[in-house]
């Protein structure tokens, strides 16, 4: 599996963070083959907003957005079935500086709110939406199982 990460705002902030090693439990969490590629990126709040308003049709920058590219549903076989060639999952973009406006609202702290957020914007890639409730439910869970898995095999 391979993160590529853009970490155009906000480096050092950023690259504190385990980027890679949550982007790859959560791929491998979600049965993706081993060729899957997914893109991380961090922005300033102003190429956020050109983006929420470009694809969303919303004015003002959001914390998360994901950029599906390949699907299972494409003919990609599953985690361990033998890919050939890469199986591009897709991109997230991620605005820090909504993440640390938003830690004091959700109680958490910077890299609590990044790591939630990276994981959310995963699992949009995955086929996971928050549209109705049973839906919000569904993946508000398993954002937690994989915020916990990922947490415990931390040191």
């Amino acid at each position: 599996m391979e993160v590529l990460i853009d970490y155009a705002h906000r480096r050092e902030d950023c690259e504190a963070l385990a980027v890679r090693e949550l982007a790859e439990l959560v791929m491998a969490a979600e049965g993706k083959p081993a060729s899957a590629e997914v893109s991380v990126s961090f922005v300033d709040d102003e190429a956020m907003a050109a983006l929420n308003e470009g694809f969303r049709g919303k004015e003002g920058p959001t914390d998360v957005l994901s950029f599906e590219c390949d699907s299972l549903d494409d003919g990609f076989p599953a985690a361990g079935e033998g890919a050939e060639g890469a199986y591009e999952l897709g991109d997230v973009v991620i605005a820090p500086d909504v993440a640390e406006r938003q830690c004091a609202q959700f109680g958490n702290g910077f890299a609590e709110e990044m790591e939630l957020l990276l994981v959310h914007g995963l699992l949009h890639l995955c086929g996971y939406d928050h549209l109705v409730d049973a839906e919000a439910e569904a993946m508000e869970a398993r954002e937690r199982e994989l915020l916990a898995a990922f947490r415990a095999q931390r040191p």
